[in-house]
């Protein structure tokens, strides 16, 4: 039977996503371990771990929508866009209390839906092969490009106002891509105040929850979830026979099964319960685009 599979794990503060990996890979046994999508260390939630042949699927997963609570200090700028870093400029008191709540309103609006959004210099996107945050630990100055993303709800929770400072609670619903920092940081240069991140949770990463995941004690007894149950959720399932699982390993087609998929690419299931791989449509054919491993089934 195939080995490996995905968890879901609540990483806690002041770690790094990699050091989860490496966590995971302690606890488990295994080298091969990898997550879909980047927490900061400050940052808690949802880290998507898969691991042996399931990190195969991550891809698939990386590019999901998600859901993040936040907590938005106005009124102070930092240089990395949230707590961990060093506040470079403070609000006068007059001008946090000329915000209006109506102002802060209209500057959630001119951030929710499809925008251009600058990412946080502090970030992983790479720079001619370097990963930006280590270009600016270095002092180098880093220009970023906008990026297309896509904010479908930008809700504030709660908001509670100090003489130096007006904290928001949010709720984010947004595309892949999108730095909550970023908003933070756009809304209070909007306002005039200044503004970063002071708190952030990823509860949802597409179709898994925060809810559903276990802690890092937890990690060598969570029960993982298989590879085949990953792949219907993520993905959507095709059933296929054992002859037919066998010619998808060796590259052939599917030939006229492509109505039998439910989207495309879809994960191919065979009679035994067993992920065989990703497919797609070509014409009216099934072709796979992903394997696992063949030992996997033996």
């Amino acid at each position: 039977m195939p080995t490996g599979g995905m968890l879901l794990v609540d990483k806690p503060a002041g770690m790094t996503s990699h050091d989860v990996v490496s966590r995971t890979r302690k606890a488990r046994g295994t080298r091969k371990v990898g997550h879909a999508g980047t927490l900061d260390p400050m940052a808690t939630g949802l880290l998507v771990v898969g691991v042996d042949e399931a990190t195969r699927l991550l891809t698939f997963i990386v590019g999901a929508d998600k859901t993040y609570t936040a907590t938005i200090l106005l009124g102070a700028t930092t240089d990395t866009d949230d707590a961990d870093g060093e506040i470079v400029e403070r609000a006068p008191e007059h001008a946090i209390a000329g915000v209006t709540e109506a102002a802060i309103s209209e500057g959630i609006a001119a951030l929710t839906g499809a925008i251009s959004q600058v990412p946080t210099t502090v970030s992983a996107i790479k720079v001619n092969g370097r990963r930006a945050y280590d270009l600016a630990r270095e002092g180098v100055e880093v220009e970023l490009q906008a990026r297309n993303v896509v904010v479908s709800r930008f809700e504030v929770t709660a908001r509670r106002r100090e003489t130096d400072r007006i904290e928001l609670d949010v709720v984010v619903d947004c595309s892949s891509g999108t730095y909550i920092r970023a908003l933070a940081r756009d809304l209070g240069a909007a306002l005039g105040v200044g503004g970063h991140l002071s708190a952030l949770r990823r509860t949802r990463v597409g179709p898994f929850a925060v809810t559903d995941a276990v802690q890092l004690d937890d990690l060598a007894e969570a029960e993982l979830m298989s590879p085949a149950d990953v792949g219907t959720i993520v993905l959507g399932a095709i059933e296929v026979s054992t002859e037919e699982a066998l010619n998808l390993r060796q590259g052939k087609r599917l030939a006229g099964a492509s109505a039998r998929l439910p989207a495309t690419p879809a994960a191919a299931i065979d009679p035994e319960g067993r992920l065989i791989g990703v497919v797609e449509r070509r014409g009216d054919d099934v072709k796979s685009v992903m394997n696992l491993p063949t030992a996997a089934f033996v």
